[in-house]
């Protein structure tokens, strides 16, 4: 069900888990895509193209249909992708009251519009109120230190509680901290 949560940046409209026609696959391959180009830390080093993106996208699409993820999508005024973060729900019992986000992206040509706080706020606000996240009390994240995304996801609320130097390759010499980032919901 689309939903726009309160935020004076951005006309992003957001749909947590819709319908996936291929029109939407593309567009979020294309994301995807354009996003690594640009330098986004979102799982591939540049240069990549959708073919590149497409293994990982089917990877994604089929925990989709087993029901362990689900994907937010926004789409900007034209009704383009402009934005998608992916949620994996935890299957262990000891686990299940918090989810992952995963491969959070905003398209190049909206950044520095709030579009990546909106996005931010839409996925708090799906996963304290989305159907099938009832007794979701906290967001787990990681992001690949140097980018400085983890000052982003802090002025989005969430707070690092965990780094591995060096953990991400994303070249022969470039080793980056992977950082965790935790967002309590009550």
């Amino acid at each position: 069900m689309p939903f726009t949560p309160f935020t004076p940046f951005t006309p992003l409209t957001f749909d947590l888990d819709p319908e996936m026609t291929r029109e939407l696959r593309d567009g979020v391959c294309r994301l995807w895509a354009d996003v690594s180009n640009a330098g986004g830390a979102v799982g591939f080093v540049p240069p990549v193209t959708a073919d590149d993106i497409r293994p990982e996208l089917v990877k994604h699409l089929a925990a989709m249909s087993d029901g362990r993820t689900r994907l937010l999508v926004g789409r900007d005024e034209r009704g383009e992708v402009a934005a998608t973060a992916f949620f994996t729900l935890n299957t262990h019992r000891l686990m299940s009251h918090w989810c992952w986000l995963y491969t959070v992206m905003v398209h190049p040509a909206h950044q520095g519009k709030g579009y990546g706080r909106a996005l931010m706020a839409a996925a708090e606000e799906a996963a304290r109120t989305g159907e099938g996240m009832e007794g979701i009390q906290g967001i787990r994240l990681t992001c690949r230190g140097g980018e400085n995304l983890e000052r982003f996801y802090a002025a989005c609320g969430y707070k690092e509680v965990g780094r591995v130097p060096g953990a991400v390759k994303v070249a022969e010499d470039d080793y980056r901290d992977d950082v965790t980032m935790w967002l309590p919901l009550h």
